[in-house]
């Protein structure tokens, strides 16, 4: 497990949305540019690191906390189900089922919506307004370890400054949890 506690700035924020189609564990295709909701909520997570099982259900507490306030959640996974089955597309589909998610869990096997967010670990969170720029990037909170020690809810707070119609009070944050397990042929592709 590689621990990363950063981000990225392939994204700026105000920067555009990255468009997507991915297949979703409910058997849908969720193209984002035809998600309707005002906030879209893109969280880059995973069935095995133990920061992503920490936050999950804060996760879906917060979907439904903000889903009749046009929020919408989508959690995409994108690590190499070769080295890490547990991650695999089947894998998710249980998990899926298993903790009842209210929100789209999709899978980006080629790995492109990953590098074109600059998505660095699991979780890490990009949170877009109406007009699809970037407002948050960073972690869900500043206590993966134990919700009741919370004393930073930065997810959540950028969410509800954009439902209020108002700037997030933080824009970034560093992101906390396993790093992507990139693909093999993706890591030679990199250190080119």
């Amino acid at each position: 497990m590689t621990l990363i506690e950063d981000n990225s700035d392939t994204l700026s924020i105000n920067g555009p949305m990255p468009a997507f189609t991915l297949p979703a564990t409910d058997g849908l295709i969720i193209d984002s540019q035809l998600i309707k909701d005002p906030i879209i909520v893109v969280i880059f997570t995973c069935n095995h690191c133990p920061y992503a099982q920490a936050y999950e259900d804060r996760l879906i507490a917060l979907q439904r906390h903000f889903d009749q306030e046009g929020v919408q959640f989508v959690l995409i996974n994108s690590n190499d189900d070769t080295e890490y089955p547990e991650d695999s597309f089947e894998r998710m589909k249980e998990r899926h089922d298993e903790k009842n998610y209210p929100f789209p869990y999709c899978r980006d096997e080629s790995q492109d919506v990953a590098r074109a967010y600059g998505a660095l670990c699991t979780p890490h969170c990009f949170v877009f307004d109406r007009e699809r720029t970037l407002k948050y990037r960073g972690r869900v909170d500043d206590s993966w370890r134990d919700a009741t020690r919370v004393t930073e809810h930065n997810l959540r707070d950028a969410i509800a400054a954009l439902v209020a119609g108002e700037e997030p009070p933080v824009h970034e944050r560093n992101a906390i949890g396993c790093s992507i397990k990139w693909k093999s042929d993706q890591r030679v592709a990199d250190d080119r």
